[in-house]
């Protein structure tokens, strides 16, 4: 195989081996040369896997085999509203460079190598907000009320640890980190959230026309999107013949 990915051109037959986990959730190890057999061969004689119908794959650290059959590349999060330039995301930043990297050698080897491709996003129903807990919302900014009545309005909360740290570093703030200024630039780290399912507003494309940014994260929405680039790959993957790309709308961090 080419792109990083090849089949086995080392000796197993007389490798010791070990045993890690319960079959079916289970890997072996091979001594020499160290490496971990990710194919979960069945019991009692735990086969090696065939070159033809597995891939050797360098690692930074211990080399693997896979068996395509039983293996998906699951691509997380390569949405706007985490890799747009109209959101102020640096056109270098380390998530825009995942993404080309995934156009250009990734997804082409994996799909040469007859592994699904698997997109998981964020894509949140009204249903989802409902029961989302604390922990995730806190991430994505959220509003305090102006006095303990709730009475007065209400104004984002600048928390520094979620996605208004940059806001939080930029604006004053009183000594109740809640924003005291009208935030009306797009496409800078001014930019603040209110958290999940809030309106974004108006955002000025790179092209010049201006994309109705929707709700954060939710369904359907332009923020939720992939990136032109990434969502003609995907287009393509979806009229695959064999193992057509697959789509997964997450509401949680882990995707679980």
């Amino acid at each position: 195989m080419s792109n990083g990915l090849q089949s086995p051109n080392v000796s197993l037959k007389d490798s010791p081996r070990a045993l890690i986990g319960t079959y079916p959730n289970h890997w072996l190890w091979s001594s020499s040369p160290a490496m971990f057999d990710l194919t979960r061969p069945p019991p009692p004689d735990y086969p090696r896997p065939s070159p033809k119908e597995s891939i050797w794959i360098k690692t930074t650290t211990t080399p693997i085999i896979i068996s395509p059959s039983k293996t998906a590349l699951v691509i997380i999060d390569m949405q706007n509203f985490f890799l747009s330039t109209a959101l102020g995301r640096p056109v270098d930043s380390a998530g825009n460079q995942a993404a080309q990297r995934l156009i250009d050698t990734t997804i082409p080897a994996a799909r040469k190598a007859g592994i699904r491709i698997i997109w998981l996003n964020w894509g949140l129903t009204d249903k989802d907000l409902s029961v989302m807990p604390p922990s995730t919302r806190r991430a994505f900014g959220f509003e305090a009320a102006l006095n303990s009545e709730g009475k007065g309005g209400r104004l984002p909360a600048l928390d520094p640890h979620g996605v208004n740290q940059a806001a939080t570093e930029s604006f004053s703030k009183d000594r109740d980190y809640l924003m005291m200024e009208e935030i009306t630039e797009n496409g800078r780290p001014e930019r603040i959230y209110t958290g999940l399912g809030s309106e974004m507003g108006p955002v000025k494309l790179e092209d010049g026309s201006t994309a109705d940014g929707g709700r954060l994260l939710m369904r359907d929405a332009w923020n939720s999107q992939l990136p032109p680039a990434l969502d003609a790959v995907f287009q393509e993957g979806l009229k695959l013949k064999s193992k057509p790309d697959v789509w997964i709308h997450k509401n949680r961090m882990t995707g679980l």
